[in-house]
């Protein structure tokens, strides 16, 4: 009886510990997943490629995005499309740095969001052009084939 009665024990101790760092191990998971469609979204703009861009996009004609023009409301994957693909025509030597990013998750997590920082760096019609700031908030959802995009928010600040 005694015996028994620390195996419960002691199991009752150790079972929490295990389901707790089983727990973390997801959670870090899931963020790596996250950190890699958020990478993946740069490197597509900075490399110009669509295929890369239409896979951590969920393509969806609902869609509501925002850009960092007063009139970049871009709603639906066609439109968002053909606004990433006027971009590519007339960017180059583009480079992103992503700063400061955070990645938090719904109870659930099947949906999370996240914020960066971008410095931009990018030639448009030979000119140099750098903005340093950029905040980006991104919510995310987990399909069966991973983590995507559902939308995005860009914007500069004003300045004092």
């Amino acid at each position: 009886m005694c015996k028994t009665y620390r195996i419960l024990q002691a199991t009752a101790f150790i079972l929490p510990l295990i389901i707790g760092c089983q727990q973390k191990a997801d959670i870090n998971t899931e963020i790596t997943s996250i950190k890699t469609v958020l990478n993946n979204y740069i490197t597509s703009i900075e490399n110009e490629d669509m295929a890369l861009y239409s896979k951590i996009i969920v393509h969806d004609p609902e869609m509501v995005n925002f850009g960092t023009d007063a009139v970049e409301r871009i709603v639906g994957w066609d439109a968002l499309e053909k606004l990433i693909n006027a971009q590519n025509a007339s960017w180059s030597d583009t480079k992103i740095t992503a700063k400061d990013i955070t990645i938090q998750f719904s109870q659930d997590r099947r949906s999370a969001w996240a914020t960066t920082m971008w410095d931009l760096k990018v030639t448009i019609a030979g000119q140099p052009i750098e903005m340093k700031g950029i905040r980006c908030t991104w919510v995310l959802e987990k399909f069966s084939t991973g983590w995507l995009i559902v939308h995005f928010h860009k914007s500069v600040g004003m300045g004092v």
